[in-house]
Formats: C-alpha cells, sequence, structure tokens
C-alpha cells in the first residue's frame, strides 16, 4: 500500500538562496536528526547545468546534485541503535529554483520518491520562498507494512520533516533577507 507526505514552510529567504541550500548534497546530514547521526558514505554527483535562462538566477559557487546524482547515505534507523541502515538514492528531476526529486533504489522503502518544490511567496509583506516537501513512499511487508506505518513509522517521517523544517530556517538565520 502506498502513502502520501506532504509538508510545507515558508522562509523570509529569496527562492535562489532557499535551493541552494536544498540541492547542496553536503548539507544533507545537518537537515537530519542528529540523533540518525546521517552522513554520506558515497556520492557520484552529477552537477546540475549552469542556468540558460536570465530570469533564474544561480547563486555564485552553487555545487547541486543534478539528475542522475547517487548519493549513498547511512544513518541510526531509530535512537540509541547499534546498527546503521543504508540508503541508496538517485536525483531523478532538477530544474534550477524549482524543483528536484529523488528516489530511493535501495533501502528500507519498497518504494521512495520526494520531490522538493520552492517558489517565491510573500507573507505578511515579506517576500520569500515557499519549501514545499511531497513524498510518496511504501513499506515492505503488505499489512505488517501497513500497521506499522499507523503504529509509528508516519509519526517518525512527521518528525524528520519538522526537525528539518527547523534545521533549514535555523542555517538560514544568520543570511539577512
Amino acid at each position: 500500500m502506498r502513502f502520501s507526505f506532504h509538508a510545507e514552510q515558508w522562509l523570509p529567504h529569496p527562492v535562489p538562496l532557499v535551493f541552494a541550500l536544498l540541492a547542496n548534497p553536503d548539507n544533507l546530514p545537518r537537515l537530519m536528526p542528529a540523533w540518525q547521526r546521517t552522513r554520506i558514505d558515497e556520492s557520484c554527483i552529477v552537477r546540475a547545468p549552469e542556468h540558460a535562462s536570465p530570469s533564474s538566477v544561480q547563486p555564485p559557487a552553487t555545487v547541486a546534485a543534478g539528475v542522475g546524482t547517487h548519493l549513498t547515505l547511512s544513518f541510526r534507523p531509530f535512537p540509541f541503535s547499534p546498527i546503521r541502515a543504508r540508503w541508496e538514492a538517485e536525483i531523478t528531476e532538477f530544474e534550477w529554483n524549482d524543483h528536484f526529486c529523488d528516489r530511493q533504489l535501495r533501502g528500507p522503502f519498497v518504494y521512495w520518491n520526494h520531490c522538493h518544490r520552492v517558489a517565491a511567496a510573500s507573507r505578511n509583506g515579506i517576500a520569500g520562498t515557499a519549501v514545499v516537501d511531497h513524498v510518496d513512499y511504501e513499506l515492505p511487508l503488505g499489512a505488517f507494512g501497513a500497521l506499522a506505518n499507523r503504529l509509528f513509522l508516519r509519526a517518525q517521517i512527521e518528525h524528520t520533516f519538522a526537525y528539518r523544517q527547523r534545521q533549514l530556517a535555523r542555517l538560514l538565520a544568520p543570511v539577512t533577507p
């Protein structure tokens, strides 16, 4: 059974800055809960192409994982776990200052596709960026996986994205909007 998760966040920072932080794979461990001790074990970065459109601004010296990038991560699946889970993912879509999507190739899910979208958005007269995360996922073990999702996994995904949103705001806080 497939499940979906959706999260939205507004940040008082310009789209190119927010997108650059999200698209740089080196920032991924900093956006994950500290107890997971996420690390990038292997990477094959395919740099995103330079902008062709003058209306889209690419921050200088930005490292961004473009289509075809492969990352292998490891992390603790639950607090104080003595084992580390491995997760291999690939960037399948990338458009500067708009979105990028990654899908799991190997890991704990039968299916995982995560799209990160950004768009200019104002709030109370302040220009900023709306960040939208949409995840479609499926667990192994059929009905047992669905039960695990209901009992604890959905809550863990929600907590992970809530942490990610706090970290994203914290990492961008020193930058004057």
